[in-house]
């Protein structure tokens, strides 16, 4: 074990002074003692920061702000993920938090606060519920198609990619009205990607138009959605009551999580699609192969980055000393192409058996809307390839890239 005094505030886990330096001059940049997950050499170059990462330094430093830890190695963060008396999420997922920053529930809250909504939310997105809404959810995929087909082309992500899992799960599920929907997405959007200024002004706008919402559900009769079981409210073991202000953080979590995160991993595996046609055939003469390409394309093409904890009392992870007070950010874009758990992690491989990924987090955190988003995923490339087998990038053009504490594509352009 390492003199946890003497490389308290050093990265642990290095091999060897040259080994970084060279990294570093390679990158052209420092993560391993200067992170930044906001930082242009991380939206560019992600991958190779996270492989370097994860060989030479488990545990990053940044100096952004009050600084916080940056946790890659997949066996790290299910440790600490699991930790949440020692690693709290009460004090928000995000380091650095801004002055006025709405807080987001459950993902802002510890158990027992958290398992208790958890355990009422929590049926409304069981496999098997889910799977009696890929019916519709197709039907909305053939909906969307029929838009564009005829073009010949469309621009994936604003005609399909940010469309798709606002219409699954509004509709089926959460309840929210899909008049709502664009400006819930801009406004999410530039929360989490727009000026750093104007982060929390876009997210109070999020908040604003929700809260409207749930007041006008209030007096209306129940329909049995989750925004029924969120203004029925939960008992807290310690006598309480959950608060509007719980409510509305619950109504925004699964309304962010539900339409920003799974555009990504669509509009990711329509583009290595696009790319590889013989992957496209051997999805289409082995339809079988379906549910495990979603989870290779879910591991591979991980949304969110990022998220934080708090740690509440001094430990060590792999090294270094986390002190109490310290923020800490759990990598899992890192921890799903952890070579110590992913054999070629940087290959696609859609035949891969007992794929390992933490994409949707780990603990009593653990994304609630997993079930959805393969249902999402799985039904897109199933009736794209029925519809447009044959479809490659615009040529001329890439996908651009926005990267933050989760990663976005902005643009894909395909033809056919």
């Amino acid at each position: 074990m390492r003199n946890m005094d003497k490389e308290a505030e050093q990265p642990g886990g290095r091999d060897s002074k040259e080994e970084i330096a060279a990294s570093i001059e390679k990158l052209g940049h420092d993560v391993f003692n200067d992170f930044d997950f906001n930082h242009p050499i991380f939206n560019e170059r992600i991958n190779d920061v996270l492989d370097e990462q994860l060989r030479l330094c488990p545990v990053a430093r940044s100096n952004v702000g009050t600084g916080y830890w940056w946790i890659t190695r997949n066996e790290d963060i299910r440790r600490v993920g699991q930790d949440w008396k020692t690693f709290s999420s009460a004090e928000g997922y995000q380091p650095n938090r801004q002055e006025g920053m709405p807080w987001i529930y459950p993902v802002e809250m510890d158990p027992p606060y958290q398992t208790a909504w958890r355990r009422v939310l929590n049926p409304h997105l069981a496999p098997a519920v889910v799977e009696s809404f890929m019916p519709n959810i197709r039907a909305d995929v053939n909906e969307l198609i029929d838009r564009f087909i005829d073009k010949g082309e469309c621009e994936f992500i604003s005609e399909f990619g940010v469309i798709l899992p606002g219409w699954a799960f509004f509709k089926n599920s959460l309840g929210l009205p899909l008049d709502l929907l664009d400006d819930l997405v801009a406004t999410m959007e530039a929360s989490l990607f727009g000026p750093i200024d104007e982060r929390v002004d876009q997210l109070k706008r999020a908040f604003d138009l929700l809260d409207d919402y749930l007041r006008t559900r209030e007096k209306e009769p129940p329909r049995g959605d989750m925004i029924d079981t969120i203004l029925k409210g939960v008992a807290y073991p310690d006598g309480t009551e959950a608060s509007w202000e719980h409510k509305l953080g619950i109504t925004a979590d699964l309304t962010v999580g539900g339409i920003g995160t799974t555009t990504y991993v669509l509009g990711s595996a329509l583009h290595y699609l696009a790319e590889h046609p013989k992957a496209r055939q051997d999805l289409i003469d082995n339809p079988e192969m379906m549910p495990t390409a979603v989870e290779e394309f879910i591991r591979a093409f991980p949304p969110v980055i990022g998220l934080g904890r708090v740690c509440r009392r001094d430990t060590e992870v792999a090294g270094t000393l986390i002190k109490e007070g310290d923020f800490t950010l759990l990598a899992y874009g890192a921890a799903s192409r952890d070579p110590r758990v992913v054999d070629n992690p940087d290959e696609i491989d859609l035949g891969r058996q007992d794929v390992v990924h933490a994409t949707f987090g780990v603990g009593p955190h653990r994304c609630i809307g997993s079930n959805m988003a393969r249902a999402e995923i799985q039904c897109t490339i199933e009736e794209w390839l029925k519809r447009i087998p044959d479809f490659s990038v615009k040529p001329g053009t890439k996908p651009n890239y926005e990267t933050s504490q989760l990663r976005q594509m902005v643009d894909l352009h395909l033809v056919w």
